[in-house]
């Protein structure tokens, strides 16, 4: 919603500020179009050309991320952790032969049933099925160290992908400019093959030809480079869940205490998803 509101924000200030110091809107409106038909056609190709069809797929999927906010909510950290604890804590009571079937077939598990927007998660059920599974497989023989490397390198090749939209968004904010200046030279050219019309006609073409260069200039720091910016932040915030699962699993297969393992994996959240630890520890006795 911020993002909207930052947009119109900025489109008003911007030639409404224009237009009061004495600017006609009427040349630069006229000429947007056209202008914008070059930059954002000369973006879309480039788009095209620098990514595979999951990367044009993702690359739109991060516009949407930008409207929309950070994927997880509170209740969605909290679960995360319940549900970790609670897989941890059967593995330490039963041994791994009781979690395999919870491990192998999430889907028909009655512990993952309980989380549902978690099961759908599939990167993150991905990440405690895959670890536990190991774990499983070892009868529990593996160092923890181990475990914590194999959970560093999954979250690591998964954030990666995760920050490729924001990549590619960042470079079109780079590139925006020059494309401006493109329109704006093809603009140039155009003026100067009606070199013999009078000055009048070849300052409207002069100025029509500039619009290409502003609207380059503002598309990229003015909404492009700002949203590229905000999907960092939001890509950053859906990857604090995947920290407080690997914490969970760590600290109980250190022989933690449960109230500390769980402080370990609150205290590793951002402000607005962390619960206090009374909350927390009280949705897990209540499940």
């Amino acid at each position: 919603m911020y993002a909207a509101i930052g947009i119109v924000i900025l489109i008003v200030m911007v030639f409404g500020g224009f237009a009061i110091t004495g600017g006609a809107l009427g040349p630069v409106m006229h000429a947007i179009p056209h202008e914008m038909l070059i930059i954002c056609g000369a973006a879309a190709g480039a788009i095209v050309t620098g990514n595979n069809l999951h990367g044009i797929k993702a690359f739109g999927g991060g516009f949407g991320k930008v409207f929309k906010g950070p994927r997880h909510t509170k209740q969605d950290h909290i679960d995360a952790i319940i549900l970790t604890t609670k897989l941890m804590k059967l593995l330490r009571a039963e041994g791994p032969v009781a979690l395999e079937s919870h491990v192998t077939e999430p889907q028909n598990s009655p512990i993952f049933a309980e989380f549902p927007r978690l099961l759908a998660n599939k990167p993150l059920t991905a990440l405690i099925c895959d670890t536990l599974t190991l774990i499983v497989v070892s009868s529990g023989t593996l160092e923890v160290h181990a475990v914590e490397e194999v959970m560093d390198n999954a979250m690591k090749q998964h954030f990666h992908e995760m920050h490729e939209p924001q990549h590619a968004l960042q470079n079109l904010a780079d590139a925006l400019p020059a494309l401006g200046i493109v329109a704006a030279v093809l603009g140039v050219v155009k003026t100067m093959g009606s070199i013999d019309k009078p000055p009048s006609v070849l300052g409207g073409m002069i100025g029509s030809a500039l619009v290409g260069t502003f609207m380059g200039v503002l598309l990229a720091y003015g909404i492009v480079a700002p949203m590229a910016g905000r999907l960092k932040q939001i890509i950053e915030a859906d990857e604090q869940i995947f920290h407080a699962v690997k914490q969970v699993v760590i600290a109980s297969l250190h022989g933690w205490p449960q109230p500390l393992v769980v402080e370990g994996a609150r205290s590793g959240l951002g402000h607005d998803f962390r619960p206090g630890l009374s909350e927390l520890l009280d949705a897990l006795r209540g499940r």
